[in-house]
């Protein structure tokens, strides 16, 4: 539980209490949306939890199962991920990627790359027993070439720790010789060095590399890699230089395009309200000059606004 989310554990929290204001919302005519979405975003996923055995204790009855039932579309897709333990929705959200029809790069890249290596690993423990398969396996038969070795890479969790000044100018130089100075880009270089030295020390290459090569190493790998390479690359830089700032842009595009991507807003709200959700709303303003919460509330609507404007937890 991080003291950065905008959702915290609720201080006079009553189970069962819980459960029979849920229980209310959604029986008799017509569902209390409001009461539901105020309720369970003000909730911590622990609490949650006991929310959810103490409904079905109560009922005999499966709450989320409930929900669903009550809810629609987008706002029950919001809910549903709500209730679901943090690291089972990541191991869903892959499976979904890698099983659905064609693969959702997008969302295989986003997980491996933004989680911390305990929880990469409990996610590979997650999945084994929900889907008895590897994830390893499921994201090497839908995955290829030097895209495939660098997801491989991330999902190990083995990411060194602390800065090797020794090695800082070195891998800057590699960096550079396998890209900028070299006709065709040797991309395994930048997979070994992206994929496994620790954020600090890569944010020093990145410094070391840029009075190097004159540009920032996003520019040169924009200019040497495409696709899907290119795309995971990208985040590793970004997230090495700050997470919250990667999930910055990363709901910046969400919204800020023709249509909005409800899928990957609704997976950054719900993954990091409980880590890191108000230092992205720092960033995001900083950066693009509006709130978070104002972009929500231009960009969707409904009930489903409200849900998301709570996990944001206020306007900057």
């Amino acid at each position: 539980m991080s003291d950065r989310g905008s959702v915290k554990p609720f201080v006079k929290f009553n189970a069962k209490q819980d459960a029979e204001l849920l229980r209310k919302a959604m029986k008799g005519i017509g569902t209390d949306e409001d009461a539901i979405l105020m309720l369970l975003t003000s909730r911590s996923n622990d609490q949650r939890q006991e929310i959810k055995a103490a409904y079905k204790k109560a009922h005999g009855k499966d709450l989320v199962k409930d929900l669903k039932s009550e809810l629609g579309g987008k706002l029950e897709d919001l809910i549903v991920a709500l209730m679901s333990l943090p690291r089972l929705y990541d191991a869903h959200e892959l499976h979904k990627a890698i099983k659905g029809a064609g693969t959702d790069d997008k969302v295989l890249i986003e997980i491996l790359v933004s989680r911390t290596p305990e929880q990469l690993k409990e996610i590979v423990k997650v999945y084994k027993k929900e889907y008895s398969g590897k994830l390893e396996k499921d994201i090497m038969g839908d995955t290829s070439g030097h895209y495939q070795r660098m997801l491989i890479i991330l999902l190990q969790g083995e990411r060194e720790e602390g800065v090797d000044e020794s090695r800082v100018e070195k891998d800057a130089k590699e960096l550079f010789t396998a890209g900028a100075e070299k006709f065709g880009t040797d991309e395994d270089k930048f997979i070994n060095i992206l994929g496994n030295r620790s954020a600090e020390h890569l944010r020093k290459v990145f410094e070391a590399y840029k009075k190097l090569a004159g540009c920032d190493i996003e520019e040169s790998i924009e200019g040497e890699c495409t696709g899907n390479l290119e795309a995971v690359l990208l985040a590793v830089v970004k997230c090495a230089k700050s997470v919250p700032g990667y999930f910055a842009s990363t709901l910046r595009e969400s919204m800020r395009r023709a249509g909005t991507d409800d899928e990957t807003l609704i997976r950054i709200m719900v993954s990091r309200s409980e880590e890191d959700m108000l230092d992205i709303r720092a960033k995001y303003k900083k950066k693009y000059g509006e709130s978070l919460y104002r972009t929500i509330q231009e960009d969707t609507d409904g009930d489903y606004a409200k849900a998301l404007m709570y996990l944001c937890g206020g306007d900057d």
